[in-house]
């Protein structure tokens, strides 16, 4: 432990309620274009479904590296169509103001003081495949109370490429064995692991509302495991 100068996190879902957040202003806009505001958890999960595929072309190297709100940006469109909305027929400000939800995300209850107890001995950076404008953002909406704000353009690389990594590690001045990188998601610790860094999975079981079924528990040799940020900061300090 002596060894650890930094913890760097993931942020949707393992500090943030991503489903809630855009859920919550996705209802008032579906209202507004003759849907039902109880299709707003399906649309966010929709939303959510494109994340992943749309970042692996850029891994693959299939187009350029873009910043993760262009990746949104375009997704919504992608969803609102399976939703039955033109975008075409949207006026571009309505749709772009939509795209800031994830701007806007809250933070778990425990994520604020968690974050603090860690800072009053460590550097703290989220290491998220977010953009830099997207976590100064969300940074100031919930108080996250970072040292340093760093996003997937530092990298020019979204993980769990290793250089999502490593690029932070180098930007930080620090080894990777030095920095624990903290998760919800057991993928991305394994990715981060493999790249040399500590670990430690913070179970986050409603991320995906309450049928989740990924995710519920460490599922690797984590160096700590843990329930909440709280508990995390009582074990590493």
């Amino acid at each position: 432990m002596k060894d650890v100068k930094a913890f760097v996190f993931d942020v949707f879902g393992t500090l943030v309620d991503w489903r809630g957040g855009v859920a919550r202003e996705a209802a008032a806009f579906l209202q507004r274009h003759g849907r039902s505001a109880q299709e707003a958890d399906a649309f966010a999960d929709a939303w959510r479904a494109l994340y992943q595929p749309a970042m692996e072309k850029v891994r693959r190297g299939e187009r350029p590296f873009v910043k993760l709100d262009v990746l949104h940006r375009e997704n919504l469109e992608q969803v609102l169509a399976v939703f039955g909305i033109d975008a075409r027929h949207l006026h571009a400000p309505e749709l772009d103001e939509l795209n800031l939800a994830w701007h806007r995300l809250d933070p778990w209850p425990d994520t604020v003081e968690g974050l603090r107890r860690l800072k009053s001995r460590y550097i703290i950076a989220p290491l998220s495949n977010g953009n830099i404008r997207l976590m100064i953002d969300m940074a100031k909406h919930g108080g996250l109370p970072w040292d340093a704000i760093l996003g997937a353009e530092v990298a020019q690389a979204y993980k769990p490429s290793p250089d999502a990594y490593l690029r932070t590690a180098d930007v930080l001045a620090l080894s990777p064995d030095q920095i624990c990188m903290v998760a919800a998601h057991n993928s991305d610790l394994a990715a981060a692991q493999t790249c040399g860094f500590r670990t430690a999975f913070v179970a986050r079981p409603y991320e995906h509302g309450p049928a989740q079924t990924i995710d519920l528990q460490a599922e690797g040799a984590w160096d700590w495991v843990a329930a909440d940020l709280a508990e995390l900061a009582t074990q590493v300090i």
